[in-house]
C-alpha cells in the first residue's frame, strides 16, 4: 500500500515517539484530531501499523547470546516443524526459506551452553534432518523500518 506525505510523518512520529497521544500527534503534525485517527485508522486496516506492542531487549531478560539456526525437514513435514518451533520459547522468530535449509529461526539464549541445549532439543525433533547454528557476534544495523518508510513517502494528493 503506498504512504503519501502525511502517513509518512505519522509513521515517523510513532516509530520516533511511541509513548504520545493521538492528540500530541495531531498538534506536531498540524493536523486534525479526527484526520489523524482517520489515517492511523486505515494504516491499521490495511496492515501497515501491526501492533503498538513495546519493543523488548531478549539480552536485558538475561538472554545475551543470539543465533541464526537454519532446520533442514523432511520433504512433507514444513508444517508440523513450524508448529514445533512456535513451542520453544527461546525462538523468537521463525521463517521459511530457500537456499540452505527450510526453516530459518531466530534463536536467543541465557549463555552458549543453553544455546546447545535448544540446537539438541530442534535437533531431536519429530521431521527434522539437520540444522546448522550461526551466532550472532555484535548487531550492525538495528531493526528499523524508518529509513524505508521515508523512500516510500511521496507528496499528498488533494
Amino acid at each position: 500500500m503506498p504512504v503519501d506525505e502525511l502517513d509518512t510523518r505519522i509513521l515517523r512520529l510513532l516509530l520516533e515517539q511511541p509513548r504520545t497521544s493521538v492528540r500530541e500527534y495531531a498538534r506536531i503534525l498540524g493536523v486534525a484530531r479526527g484526520t489523524l485517527q482517520a489515517r492511523l485508522d486505515r494504516l491499521e486496516r490495511d496492515g501497515v501499523i501491526t501492533g503498538t506492542a513495546p519493543a523488548l531487549s531478549p539480552a536485558a531478560l538475561g538472554h545475551p547470546v543470539l543465533a541464526f539456526v537454519h532446520v533442514e525437514v523432511t520433504q512433507g513435514h514444513l508444517d508440523e516443524v513450524g508448529d514445533a518451533l512456535a513451542a520453544v520459547p527461546e525462538i523468537v522468530e521463525a521463517f521459511s526459506i530457500t537456499g540452505g535449509g527450510d526453516l530459518l529461526a531466530r534463536v536467543v539464549a541465557r549463555d552458549n551452553a543453553h544455546l546447545e541445549d535448544v540446537v539438541q532439543k530442534l535437533i531431536s525433533m519429530p521431521g527434522v534432518v539437520r540444522t546448522r547454528t550461526e551466532v550472532a557476534l555484535r548487531e550492525r544495523v538495528s531493526h528499523r523500518l524508518l529509513p524505508l518508510v521515508e523512500s516510500m513517502g511521496r507528496p499528498a494528493r488533494g
